[in-house]
Parts: C-alpha cells; sequence; structure tokens
C-alpha cells in the first residue's frame, strides 16, 4: 500500500516545528528516525494531514551534561546511546537498554524522542527512563514544559504530550557512585519486542540497599513501578536480602496482558525468575552472603 496524501514539512527550529504541529490541530505528526511511523504510513494505519519532518533542525541531536544530569536531545540517534562516553560514565542504564532495541540498522535512525514519544508498552528505553527518574522537556507555541518520567507515559502509545507539543529532550540526573544497574529481557529472538522486559537501579550504601528503582516493560499497558518492591528492598542488607519475596512483590504490581506470544501466567513466572537471577548477579547476593 502507499501512504495517504499529507503535506510535507521540514522546519529548521523548534519553533517552526510547533508552529507546525499547532496549525495541523491536532491532525499532524511528528517524523524523527520514522523506524514505527513509516509502515504506518505505508498501512494506512497512520493518516496525518501534516508530516513534520524534524530532522534539519540544528541542536535537536547531541548529549550534553547540565549540573548534575545527563541531557540527551530528541533526535539522538539510539547507536549514539552505545558509543557516547558521557552516557557511558553518567547514564550506563540507557546504555545497557539500547543494546536490546532492534537492530544495528534500526538503532542507527532510530531516535530516543521517537521511543519516548510513540510509549510502546513493549520498548525497553521508556522503561528505562522511568527507571532512572528521567524527566522529559517539551515543548509547544504555548512555551517549555518539564514532565516527570512517573507521569508521561500514561498507558499504550499514549503520552501526556499534548497534540502541539513535541518532545525535544530528556534529562537522566545522576545516581551516586557505585549505583548499580540492571536491564533484562526474554524475547523470541534478538530484536524482537520483548515478551518480558525489566530495568531496575540500586544504590548501594555500606552493604545496605539505599535506593531501589524498578520498573517493566511488556508488563502492563505501559511501563509500570513496581513501588512496593522498592520501598520493600530500600534499606536492607545485601546479606539478608531475600530475592525469591522481592521478585514475587515487584511482579505483583504489574498486569501483564494475554497475546498470542504468551500468557499472563507465562510473563509473570519468567518476571519472578528473571529478577532473581539478573539482580542477584547485579548485586551480587550470594558473594554479599
Amino acid at each position: 500500500m502507499k501512504p495517504a496524501p499529507f503535506d510535507y514539512v521540514a522546519p529548521a527550529t523548534v519553533e517552526e516545528a510547533v508552529a507546525e504541529l499547532a496549525r495541523g490541530a491536532g491532525d499532524a505528526i511528528i517524523l524523527a528516525g520514522g523506524q514505527t511511523l513509516m509502515p504506518l504510513l505505508a498501512l494506512r494505519m497512520s493518516t496525518p494531514s501534516v508530516l513534520v519532518d524534524i530532522n534539519r533542525i540544528q541542536g535537536l541531536p547531541g548529549i550534553t551534561r547540565e549540573g548534575s544530569a545527563t541531557r540527551v536531545g530528541a533526535t539522538t540517534r539510539q547507536a549514539m546511546l552505545l558509543t557516547d562516553e558521557t552516557i557511558a560514565a553518567h547514564a550506563p542504564c540507557l546504555r545497557q537498554a539500547t543494546h536490546y532495541v532492534g537492530h544495528h540498522q534500526t538503532r542507527n535512525r532510530g531516535t530516543l524522542g521517537g521511543s519516548l514519544s510513540l510509549s510502546d508498552p513493549a520498548a525497553e528505553l521508556p522503561a528505562t527512563t522511568l527507571c532512572l527518574g528521567g524527566e522529559i522537556e517539551a515543548r509547544s507555541e504555548s512555551g517549555s514544559r518539564r514532565i516527570a518520567a512517573d507521569d508521561f507515559f500514561l498507558g499504550a502509545y499514549t503520552t501526556a504530550l499534548t497534540p502541539d507539543e513535541m518532545l525535544v529532550a530528556v534529562r537522566y540526573p545522576d545516581w551516586p557512585a557505585g549505583s548499580v544497574f540492571v536491564v533484562r529481557e526474554v524475547a523470541p529472538r534478538p530484536g524482537d519486542f520483548a515478551l518480558v522486559g525489566l530495568a531496575a537501579a540500586f544504590a548501594l550504601d555500606a552493604g545496605k540497599i539505599a535506593r531501589a528503582s524498578i520498573a517493566w516493560f511488556s508488563m502492563a499497558g505501559a511501563p509500570v513501578r513496581s513501588r512496593q518492591a522498592e520501598q520493600a528492598m530500600t534499606g536492607q542488607s545485601l546479606a539478608g536480602l531475600d530475592l525469591r519475596a522481592a521478585a514475587e512483590l515487584a511482579v505483583s504490581e504489574t498486569d501483564p496482558s494475554e497475546d498470542i506470544h504468551a500468557t499472563a501466567e507465562y510473563r509473570r513466572t519468567v518476571g519472578v525468575r528473571m529478577f532473581q537471577r539478573a539482580v542477584g548477579e547485579a548485586l551480587d547476593v550470594r558473594r554479599a552472603a
């Protein structure tokens, strides 16, 4: 099939881009990497009246430091997350997650902003952003605002962005030195959509967990945090940590779906085992005990 007719614009600035979104009156859509959008257009599952190509906007891609946070521009290619030294030093969890994203070819075009704006419940980068306490910078003709990741992902393919807003960057606050990060997933093949996925971060202090953040993908209609498990693990010593109990509590806070790929029970069972193994290895619990 071929896409339905649409107007194509390639703004040179963010201001021009948001003006086009406003002109589209809810029927305009942004083209960044296009790895999801182009197939949807071809199948006429998406039929916008205006396509706003933001790839020519200077300053929109890039990775910089802002105080105690790392700022990643919206059109930063996913492949750059794997090689950038700032990401490696200050947001290694993001780098871990990107290894699971798609394939080499798609990562060369796919963008961080595109993945977060799509809010696919099976995607790695939204859940990792949620885990790390990321903050989304959004822009419209009315001005700019920052949205906590906790408030950004509203459901499957649904975010807090309004139709006239675009995501311009994501800020990742630093975690304490020595923090431990875990990203793990189970998928039919490398690059396939995850059946179960986990992103977790733990700040350690004197053999205890000082802070915990646990997020899941493919375990609900949107990336979801296990807040009760986070609270239960915080303050515990590694030597006395009951990983089985923590895993079961964390999975109990999810709401996995039934589909042709896996049952909800399968996802829960795999989630518990994945959590036990991955978090146990990352925290080196056996050695601590």
